[in-house]
Parts: C-alpha cells; structure tokens; sequence
C-alpha cells in the first residue's frame, strides 16, 4: 500500500468504509452510512477520497451519485512498515486505526449476540494464547494460519454454502510488552548492552 494510500485510509471513517465494502460486498454511501456512523453525503465523499487512492472504485451498473454502489478494489490490505520514519508512524495509526475498529465491531457483536441463531453463537470464539517462539517461528505459524483462513475471505470465495454467513475474524500476533526484558529490548534496537 503506498503512502497516499496509507495516509487515505488511516482516517477511522475510511478504514470503517473500506472494511464494510470488503465484508458486504458493493454498496452505496447511504447503505454504509448507517453502518459508519455517518451521513450519506460524508459516505460519499470518504467512498471518493479512497477511490482517489486507488482503494475502491464504482460497481458496476447504472446509478447516478447517490445511488451508484461502490466496491473495494482488491479482496484485501496489508500494511508494511515501510522505510522512514514517516512511513513508520502512518503505518503505527493504521494500526491503532484497525485495532480500534476490531475492538468496536467485537463490542457491537456482543451487544446482539443473543439475536443471533444458536448454532452462530456457538460456533463463536474469543480466544487468547500466549506463545513461546522464536521471530522465524511465529512468522512461519502467520503464514500457516493465513493459508488457511484465506481461501475463506468473502471477495475470493466463490463456492459459499448458501446458509454461510460473513464472519470476522481478527489475528494479533505481537511481543507481550509486559513481559519481554529489557536486555532483549535494548539488543534488538542496535544499542545493546553497554
């Protein structure tokens, strides 16, 4: 993702419309606007701001401006760190941008949870591990765990059941910051012991 990009869709509104098209699938500013929180026409001109940016793009078929449905681009995003310190801190706001957005979608699941099917509230997971690995190990389980999950996400899957449904589901994987050592901290910064 490219700066422009990263900077476009670090504003919590845009990261909230980007990730509404990835799990719905096409729709209007005024369709996403009840789900943003937001007016139809501030919809509309974030749903521009991120096409500028290459991020989405009209769907197909006829509509004028208010009712032309818009659509992600790719069926995802990934945000690498980049070089610089500036790519570092645009990168660093995406991500407090994701978390924060995960977070409020998880609070907005259990405040409906109990409208929910059973066999949907059961099959739900909250679960939290802590790991002992090695930087090479937990990339390898990432990577493990991302193959398997990817032939599942919503715009590449194409064989859906028709009782399926969109679920979501979000991976953190990161150094504990309550429990790495301050040796370790300080070697991995370059400075190491002095």
């Amino acid at each position: 993702m490219g700066q422009e990009a990263l900077a476009a869709v670090a504003v919590p509104v845009r990261y909230a419309l980007l990730n509404h098209l990835l799990a719905a699938g096409p729709r209007t500013a005024s369709q996403c606007a009840a789900v943003v929180g937001q007016s139809a026409s501030n919809c509309s001109w974030h749903l521009r701001a991120l096409a500028k940016v290459g991020l989405v793009e009209p769907a197909p078929g006829d509509g004028d401006a208010r009712t032309r449905p818009w659509q992600a681009v790719a069926p995802g995003f990934a945000v690498e760190p980049g070089d610089g310190p500036a790519a570092r801190v645009a990168a660093t706001v995406l991500e407090s941008v994701a978390a924060q957005h995960s977070e409020a979608l998880y609070q907005r699941y259990l405040a409906r949870r109990d409208l929910l099917p059973d066999r949907w509230q059961h099959a739900a997971a909250d679960n939290g591990y802590s790991l002992q690995v090695t930087p090479e190990e937990l990339q390898h389980l990432l990577d493990a765990v991302d193959g398997l999950l990817r032939p599942y996400v919503r715009p590449i899957r194409t064989d859906a059941p028709q009782d399926s449904g969109v679920v979501q589901v979000t991976l953190r994987a990161f150094l504990n910051p309550d429990v790495v050592d301050d040796a370790e901290e300080s070697t991995e910064d370059g400075a190491g012991p002095s």
